[in-house]
């Protein structure tokens, strides 16, 4: 498979040199350029097959021009020890759920990946790469566990003063781990900042070899391709009719993955989920993108800090126009909608669900007549463990779930006593004492 970017499609690269740079200089996405065709393998699937196999297989299919087969399970098999689990609420609604992972974060999927895949590419290459990540909690977590023993990665990790969690002390460099963590004087928005401007000098990017670990690197993204997969490979001898997924929209990476499922020939009706500031339903109820009427090369870069996968959404759409009618299906929902399927949820199948979570099932049941017509199946993707969340389902239904014990561990706070930075420069001051 090659990649290509968004805003210039006569870039073609292969997988290594996607995830290494990150992001294409024109300021675009990268994307994969074709797919393979899996469709005789998904039909012999079934419930035995295990996550990590299902990850392996399409690993080995997406890059096999650069990895071989046996390469391709090794990075799934040291990426998945945890695995998304699918339930059956009734008769024609399942639940995906994502957070069946140390720190009860999706992200932990993509960033184990990511962190395989490059730790392989860097091995065979003799070089090394750094992460340059804003996060508050999960993503740093997440991102400490995956590093640890690595030989060519290291993290640097930008923080509000006080928001450190999930660390070590064997984690910090100081102590022969692979994590910088900074603490700022400054908001969230302020790192971003910082992270931005850093990035926006390709002498330090070139310098560290900077990457990130958030969805604008198409090897982040890429795992959340295995989701769809693996849950039709537990439905389809359960469902006989369609099959739509139900979810949040995010930051769009679990839509845009769906979609490059369905054309590995993943068999899947589409997508449902509640409208947003940039998707919308037109006077038809189809799907419309706001963004759309920009032309991208009047846009802004794509932000390596708070991506938006809209750009790669739009693409897809770009390609086969028909699928924004066909395959996504927004449905305006409203607060008292979203706190209603919260209480359906929890009273009818005894299920906690935070607010995303919620107004993606508010938006199926605002499909409930097409979903009814065409006798299918939804399935609700689940993103993050419900007690991360808890303040609106404790609002909403007067109570709320336990946080377990392995995420409390994963997410304690974490004390560095180490000085703060205010600036870029001194965060490459720091890189350049600490790395």
């Amino acid at each position: 498979m090659k990649f290509t970017s968004t805003r210039d499609s006569s870039q073609h690269v292969n997988f290594a040199q996607s995830v290494l740079d990150c992001m294409p200089l024109d300021g675009g996405l990268y994307i994969p350029e074709n797919f393979a065709d899996l469709r005789k393998w998904l039909l012999y699937t079934d419930e035995k097959t295990t996550f990590s196999s299902i990850a392996g297989t399409l690993t080995s299919a997406c890059i096999n021009d650069e990895f071989s087969p046996i390469i391709c399970e090794t990075i799934a098999t040291r990426a998945f020890p945890f695995s998304p689990k699918v339930r059956r609420l009734d008769n024609n609604l399942f639940t995906l759920e994502l957070y069946h992972t140390p720190t009860g974060s999706h992200k932990e999927f993509g960033i184990s990946f990511l962190v395989n895949c490059l730790e392989t590419i860097l091995t065979m290459t003799g070089q090394t790469a750094t992460f340059l990540d804003v996060t508050v909690g999960e993503l740093g977590a997440s991102l400490a566990r995956a590093i640890r023993g690595k030989k060519h990665l290291k993290a640097v990790l930008l923080y509000p003063r006080g928001f450190v969690r999930g660390l070590e002390e064997s984690d910090f460099v100081w102590n022969g781990g692979n994590v910088l963590p900074i603490e700022l004087e400054g908001s969230e928005h302020a790192c971003h900042e910082i992270v931005r401007e850093i990035f926006n000098d390709r002498m330090a990017v070139e310098k560290y070899h900077l990457t990130v670990a958030n969805t604008a690197n198409i090897g982040r993204l890429m795992p959340q391709m295995f989701f769809y997969p693996y849950a039709f490979s537990r439905l389809k001898n359960q469902v006989s009719g369609d099959i739509f997924y139900a979810m949040p929209c995010g930051n769009y990476s679990n839509m845009v993955a769906g979609l490059y499922s369905w054309r590995l020939a993943l068999p899947l009706s589409g997508f449902i989920c509640p409208t947003t500031d940039e998707i919308k339903v037109d006077m038809q109820g189809n799907c419309e993108i706001m963004d759309s009427i920009v032309d991208i090369k009047k846009r802004e870069k794509a932000d390596p800090v708070s991506p938006s996968n809209l750009e790669r959404l739009e693409e897809i759409f770009a390609t086969n126009s028909l699928m924004m009618k066909h395959f996504v299906y927004p449905a305006e929902v409203s607060k008292a909608a979203t706190d209603e399927a919260c209480r359906k949820l929890f009273k009818d199948y005894n299920v906690y669900a935070n607010k995303s979570t919620s107004r993606a099932f508010a938006a199926a049941l605002a499909r409930k007549e097409m979903i009814d017509e065409d006798e299918a199946s939804v399935v609700l993707v689940m993103r993050d463990h419900p007690a991360l969340n808890s303040e609106y389902i404790r609002h909403t239904l007067g109570e709320a779930p336990e946080i377990p014990k392995r995420i409390s561990q994963a997410l304690q706070h974490t004390t560095i006593d180490r000085p703060c930075v205010s600036t870029a420069e001194e965060v490459l001051l720091t890189m350049a004492d600490e790395l």
